[in-house]
């Protein structure tokens, strides 16, 4: 035999030496990074970056549910707040009134005590310097101090509001109502009528 009959044919490994495909296919990926499993490439954080994405939405939701919690409370607390200024503005109005009506029926047991003094002085009866007359003046200061008034004078323009016309009486060149005389006085107690005053009222002539 010639050395040409042992010769190799070209192109042709020995058998130890030969690449099988799917060792060819090991060399590619492991030389190619991009080609390795997603697993392999996020294996050291351990999430994907849809689990990265949710978590952000997951605290924007949070922190937006967190703000519409706050806004509702400080509007409770506006709510409370006006209806307990409101309370409270109630509450001073009825004590007022009551305080007012109070005073008021206290004040109505002082009128006839006052009529009779006016009567009296009248007739003369309450000369100056008299114990009578100390009296009368104590009892209308008294009366002065708790706040009552006394309304209804003659020549004062007749007002239906705060006058009771017990009579009218038609005087020449009177040209409109007006208190001819004053039988009972009015009194006030405060902006309270406790009672309108009692008049004859001059009406024009016709």
């Amino acid at each position: 035999m010639t050395d040409k009959d042992f010769e190799e044919p070209q192109g042709e490994q020995p058998d130890g030496d030969e690449v099988q495909p799917d060792a060819e296919g090991s060399e590619v990926a492991a030389s190619d990074p991009a080609a390795q499993p997603a697993e392999t490439a996020e294996e050291g954080d351990g999430l994907t970056v849809d689990d990265i994405l949710g978590a952000e939405q997951t605290d924007e939701a949070a922190e937006a549910e967190k703000s519409d919690y706050e806004t509702q409370l400080l509007h409770d607390l506006k709510r409370l707040q006006a209806e307990y200024a409101n309370y409270r503005r109630r509450t001073e109005e009825q004590r007022e009134i009551e305080i007012s009506r109070a005073r008021g029926e206290a004040v109505k047991g002082l009128l006839p005590v006052l009529d009779d003094l006016d009567r009296a002085e009248k007739h003369g009866d309450l000369a100056e310097g008299s114990p009578f007359s100390a009296v009368a003046a104590k009892v209308r200061g008294v009366a002065e101090r708790l706040g009552v008034v006394a309304f209804g004078a003659t020549g004062e323009t007749f007002d239906p509001q705060r006058h009771e016309a017990i009579f009218q009486q038609p005087v020449p060149g009177t040209t409109e109502s007006t208190i001819l005389e004053v039988v009972e006085v009015g009194y006030l107690l405060g902006d309270v009528e406790l009672r309108p005053a009692k008049v004859v009222v001059a009406v024009p002539a016709e």
